[in-house]
């Protein structure tokens, strides 16, 4: 992941996307840069619009929640009887404190 994440701030940055800028990232976050992963990313990215790709990338899971949410079933949510845990938050909170 941290080779995709040196890719996507060199592109936020607005900077060429290139196999030393990569590997000069990595180097900074204190991991060592692998040649062959890097070259592959920097092949792989050669001409992909990466704004389009996130557009598209966060758009897809929007479009698809409608039909899913009409796909899945209804549950009836049961009520849970729930405690009065302010007392016993307060007791505990006066353990720490002596």
């Amino acid at each position: 992941m941290e080779y995709i994440y040196a890719a996507l701030l060199l592109n936020s940055a607005g900077k060429e996307i290139t196999e030393d800028a990569v590997k000069a990232i990595l180097v900074a976050g204190g991991v060592e840069a692998n040649e062959a992963r890097v070259k592959a990313l920097v092949a792989a990215l050669e001409g992909v619009d990466i704004a389009e790709a996130i557009e598209k990338a966060a758009i897809a899971p929007v479009a698809a929640a409608p039909a899913a949410a009409a796909a899945a079933p209804v549950e009836e949510k049961k009520e849970e009887k729930k405690e009065d845990t302010g007392a016993a938050a307060a007791a505990g909170l006066g353990a720490l404190f002596g």
